[in-house]
């Protein structure tokens, strides 16, 4: 969908064929929270943060009836890196670095400034934190998305309403080639299962955990597009813990922060990790995920209590990670132009690595399409 717009932005018309619903896997189920560069900190990836944050304020000013500030507290019990002295450092550099987060965007819809807080604020904001061992609180902002399928609807309706097409439930099949050159790609309609040719010079495949399959059925393997885990939210039928969302970890080795989310006034709680080699079509956490996923919240809110009748909805989807096997996801986009390896010219596969940065990567490959066409023409001439 990204592309598209930044396709049309350009002036170029665009036509995208998406086989199911459109942003239905991952981006559906996603945690819905637009981060700025608060995590990339802790590991100087200066790089990420202001890709972060500047997209974080893309979104705020592009969509802001769609969009909201988010604050998100994190109970400090002074363990680990997580400690009031070093997060105070930490939130007075984010604001620095970001201080400019709030420029062009409406003021309703303006980021403040973080800060720590003493125990007894912290419990005001949400009483059910951990009262033994709290020492202090921080609190930042970031932004988060009621409805994922509005802004993506929005943006590919901005896109066809500048030239762009968009056909789901069309599923590629294979492309067409002219001698070394991608020329289009053959496709069917999976509701009347009419098959068509649609003629391109330029074929990009941004099939998100399909992206793998469909290198390789154009053209060839290419497996640093996307090694699967799977991810998992899980919407509880209990009201939210407070107007913020909670930031918390249980008190175990090698553990992660999970966050406790407002919404529609119930809690949405995330992110389950964990790896994956199953297919890439409905993905669903087995029942011994869940239940550690669930004995980790309550390990951190003791006082939450959830339990597996609480389930209202699980969201899961699929996500890339740098070793298949593992969950350590990857921390930068990956664009391939099959010609490079001698495949096809004009064939491109990309994939992102979260909903933040899809407008950003989708620009980056805008980026290097034309360097391409312009290096072609060159050597055509």
């Amino acid at each position: 969908v990204m592309l598209a717009f930044e396709a049309s932005r350009r002036g170029l018309q665009s036509l995208l064929l998406e086989k199911a619903d459109f942003g239905g896997a991952t981006t559906y189920n996603c945690l819905r929270i637009i981060h700025g560069g608060l995590r990339y900190l802790q590991t100087l990836d200066l790089h990420r943060f202001y890709e972060s944050v500047a997209e974080r304020k893309w979104f705020l000013k592009t969509f802001p009836d769609l969009i909201e500030p988010l604050p998100c507290l994190m109970p400090l019990y002074n363990y680990g890196v997580h400690r009031s002295s070093i997060l105070r450092m930490a939130t007075l550099l984010n604001d620095f670095l970001s201080r400019d987060r709030n420029r062009g965007v409406p003021q309703d819809r303006w980021l403040t400034d973080g800060k720590i807080l003493s125990a007894s604020e912290t419990r005001s904001l949400c009483p059910l934190v951990e009262p033994a061992g709290l020492k202090a609180g921080v609190i930042w902002n970031d932004a988060f998305i009621p409805n994922s399928q509005r802004i993506l609807v929005e943006a590919l309706r901005w896109a066809c309403g500048n030239g762009a097409s968009a056909l789901n439930y069309v599923e590629a099949q294979e492309i067409v080639r002219t001698g070394e050159a991608v020329s289009g790609v053959l496709a069917t309609d999976l509701v009347n299962h009419t098959s068509y040719e649609f003629n391109s010079s330029i074929v990009i495949n941004a099939a998100g955990p399909w992206s793998r399959k469909l290198a390789t059925d154009f053209d060839e393997d290419k497996p640093e597009l996307f090694r699967s885990s799977i991810a998992w939210k899980v919407l509880f039928d209990k009201s939210a813990l407070s107007s913020v969302a909670l930031a918390v970890r249980p008190r175990k080795p090698e553990t992660r922060t999970y966050f406790l989310i407002p919404w529609n006034e119930k809690l949405l709680a995330g992110t389950g990790h964990a790896p994956w080699s199953g297919s890439a079509d409905s993905p669903v956490p087995n029942e011994q995920m869940i239940l550690e996923f669930i004995a980790d919240l309550n390990m951190a809110v003791p006082s939450l209590k959830v339990k597996s009748s609480d389930i209202r909805h699980i969201f899961a989807g699929l996500l890339p990670v740098k070793k298949s096997g593992g969950i350590q996801l990857t921390s930068r986009e990956v664009i391939v132009s099959h010609a490079d390896t001698g495949g096809p010219r004009g064939l491109y596969s990309v994939s992102g690595v979260k909903f933040t940065t899809s407008r950003l990567v989708a620009e980056k490959m805008m980026q290097m399409l034309f360097l391409d066409r312009n290096q072609f023409r060159h050597r055509d001439e």
